[in-house]
């Protein structure tokens, strides 16, 4: 033995790295930044690193930390580096894609100055030992993980996953479905999966003899514990269950009831086996107060998150009512439509209010094959949002098939907007912005005119190509006009422009590019970039395949719900025939011998095109009498009523007049006839255009004139030989109307090209 104050020196004394690779704890070293260091065998171990990759440089938080516990980590670095120690537990997923939990003990690592150089943290796996406090921090982290939860599955799964392997080696939870015992978690430590037919699976109906530990627990609705499993009577459900009990090593259970508001929600099953080495063996009366404990959280979790998918459920069909499930075929015309709702943000807490909004969309069916595209957002979430948004697209659909023009129709809407306003709690009236985007187009011609409120502009898919369709006009969003703006600031205007053949269009709001990646920020620009990107991979697949393209693009997490339409093009398919005519008697024969030979060219039933071509004769004779090369223009004097071309008053009591639009044609028709023999000036210049359509089973036919004033339908007497033209139209066509164009007006029928 040495004196005191003489150096002591073994030959066998281990040097100090030596004691990190044999201790039987986890060593991990990080520096400042939370870069990893060092790390001994102990610590790959319990973390599960996979193969020998070098992780060395790599964060603390790539050893797999749960989400949840970022926070935490922050804090170890922050007090530790501060020189504090920090001790806690830690939820994390190993390489093999289990889950540990793990109890940490962090100290700084100074340097001979003083200096924080980093961390030194030790750590070993939790509750394997049975200490009491990691099984009330164990209650602490259950609360904490089921506080963040909104979704049945979701929630059973979360506690099966902190439970096992730390508390048990199964874990199964069973919950009540209609007057039925369902499985809906099955947990095994190590990854070890019962045999099939053995143990009930997932989905499965569950059922258990009278006798059962699991029966006697919801029956008297305590925790019930089977401290030795192996001498223990009548536990098994069946004999081929007991089997791969005894296999397995299952040494004890216990079955805590799932009782939320006095009601009964099915039951947690817990059990130890040999699949993982534990001091622990058997389930003990702390166990079962701790596991009773955890119960009634667990119970009162899985019965808010079904209140809340109740709740969301309803709110989701209301949104669904509220918007379009699917389109009639349109004429060269192909369409996709995508909405998705904000997913609940467990880690935000915002509720239902995540879980519908105010996006929308909707492609209406105009005159003569004509479509109105729109897309558009209500500022908001919510239920108030989503009633918004159904009031506006009904409005918008009711001026939309009025064949308003896209700038029109966009005034209108900011009015209505604002009627649909809500006190706030300053006194005043708080009304929704809305951004919308509105087109008209024609796929004959390519043609798209628009108005924009505010609206990003939507992607065009052309030749493998993907860019931004270039709109010269963006006005401000509905409902946020003021008094005292300049003229050109406060009204909408509309513009327009034509698409290259084969064009496709994706309108989108804004939710598909403000998605938030997990533990980061919303980048639109970088979304942007994702979305181009991922939308030319799949340019040239259908429509429906660049909407899913479309939808998966960015990654991260739904805070916003997302309206979707995808529209291409299909000239293809349409065939257009037109002709100009002068607005004379002999013309209509004309108008009709042009419409016969192209229903004849185009395939057309033989008795739908001699239908169609009586139509035809109908709207060109009005024409005929009506067409003035001039708008009228109107005035109210004390006589009466007096148009611009008309020669005399015409009284309010008069039975008929240039003001009136007369089918009326028994002898209107001869002296037009006679009129047209010898030309006047005022004829000159009178003429109108027979435009025929061809679809993939339809045929429009559309005559335009110079004259203001729509057509009505007349109830004619019975012995009146004129006023059934447009009755007849009206009845054998399968839609008709009119619409005015900015030099008179125009009409329309539409006409199945095959009989039914």
């Amino acid at each position: 033995m040495k004196r005191w104050g003489e150096a002591f020196y073994d030959e066998n004394a281990l040097a100090g790295t030596d004691v990190l690779e044999q201790a039987q704890i986890a060593v991990v070293v990080v520096d400042r930044f939370s870069n990893l260091l060092y790390w001994n065998p102990s610590a790959v171990e319990l973390f599960g690193f996979v193969g020998g990759d070098d992780h060395r440089g790599t964060s603390l938080l790539d050893l797999g930390i749960h989400e949840a516990d970022h926070e935490l980590a922050g804090q170890l670095a922050r007090r530790v580096l501060k020189g504090e120690n920090w001790d806690g537990t830690f939820a994390v997923r190993r390489g093999d894609a289990t889950w540990v939990h793990v109890r940490a003990q962090a100290v700084p690592l100074k340097h001979s100055s003083g200096a924080v150089d980093g961390v030194v943290i030790f750590a070993q796996e939790a509750m394997r030992d049975g200490r009491a406090e990691d099984q009330y921090g164990l209650l602490d982290r259950i609360g904490a993980r089921l506080a963040g939860s909104l979704e049945t599955e979701s929630t059973a799964r979360a506690v099966a996953e902190i439970l096992v392997p730390q508390f048990a080696d199964h874990c199964f939870i069973d919950l009540i479905d209609n007057d039925r015992l369902m499985r809906r978690v099955s947990l095994h430590a190590e990854g070890w999966t019962p045999p099939p037919a053995s143990w009930f699976e997932v989905g499965e109906e569950v059922h258990y003899p009278d006798h059962h530990f699991v029966v006697k627990a919801m029956r008297r609705l305590e925790t019930v514990v089977v401290g030795d499993y192996v001498h223990a009577t009548n536990v098994a459900p069946n004999e081929r269950s007991a089997r791969v009990s005894e296999q397995v090593g299952v040494t004890s259970a216990i079955a805590a009831p799932l009782r939320a508001r006095g009601e009964l929600l099915g039951v947690m099953t817990l059990a130890l086996s040999r699949l993982t080495p534990r001091r622990k063996t058997h389930y003990d009366g702390f166990d079962r107060d701790l596991i009773g404990a955890i119960a009634s959280r667990v119970a009162l979790a899985i019965d808010n998150a079904r209140l809340f998918e109740e709740e969301r459920s309803t709110a989701l069909a209301f949104q669904n009512s509220l918007l379009p499930r699917s389109f009639p075929p349109f004429d060269g015309l192909s369409i996709a439509h995508r909405y998705i709702p904000a997913k609940p943000l467990e880690t935000h807490g915002h509720g239902i209010q995540t879980q519908v909004g105010g996006d929308f969309y909707d492609v209406i069916p105009l005159s003569a094959g004509r479509v109105g595209i729109v897309i558009g957002d209500v500022e908001g979430r919510g239920p108030h949002a989503a009633a918004v948004m159904g009031q506006l697209r009904a409005a918008l659909r009711a001026f939309a098939q009025a064949d308003r023009e896209p700038a029109d129709i966009l005034r209108e809407l900011d009015e209505w907007v604002r009627q649909l306003g809500q006190p706030d709690e300053e006194g005043g009236t708080w009304v929704p912005s809305v951004s919308c985007l509105y087109m008209v187009y024609d796929a004959w011609s390519r043609e798209l005119s628009y108005g924009n409120a505010g609206h990003q502009a939507p992607l065009l898919i052309c030749d493998g190509r993907v860019e931004e369709l270039a709109l010269d006009i963006s006005d401000m969003l509905l409902g946020v006009k003021v008094k005292g703006v300049p003229y050109d600031d406060a009204v909408y205007h509309q513009s327009t422009l034509t698409l290259p053949p084969g064009a496709t269009l994706l309108l989108y709001t804004d939710g598909l590019v403000e998605r938030r990646p997990l533990g980061g920020t919303v980048n639109v620009q970088r979304a942007l970039e994702q979305l181009h990107e991922r939308v030319r991979e799949v340019a040239n697949k259908d429509v429906e395949q660049i909407a899913e393209g479309a939808v998966m693009a960015v990654p991260g997490e739904i805070d916003d719900d997302t309206a979707l339409l995808v529209v291409r093009s299909h000239p293809e398919e349409l065939a257009l025939q037109e002709g100009w005519f002068p607005a004379e008697a002999p013309t209509v024969g004309e108008a009709r011998r042009l419409a016969a030979t192209t229903f004849a060219d185009w395939g057309m039933d033989r008795d739908q095109a001699e239908l169609a071509c009586l139509l035809v004769s109908e709207i060109v004779t009005n024409v005929v009498i009506h067409a003035t090369p001039h708008p009228v223009r109107r005035e109210f004097t004390a006589e009466g009523v007096r148009d611009s071309d008309g020669p005399a008053p015409v009284s309010a009591d008069s039975a008929g007049g240039l003001d009136e639009f007369d089918e009326d044609w028994s002898d209107l028709l001869d002296e037009v006839t006679a009129a047209s023999a010898e030309p006047t000036e005022e004829a000159t210049g009178r003429e109108f255009l027979l435009r025929l359509r061809r679809g993939a089973s339809s045929v429009w036919v559309e005559v335009f004139d110079h004259d203001l004033r729509l057509p009505r339908i007349r109830s004619a007497g019975a012995d009146d030989e004129g006023g059934r033209g447009l009755y007849l139209v009206d009845q054998l066509a399968s839609r008709w109307g009119s619409r005015p164009t900015p030099d008179g007006k125009a009409v329309w029928f539409e006409i199945s090209m095959q009989a039914d």
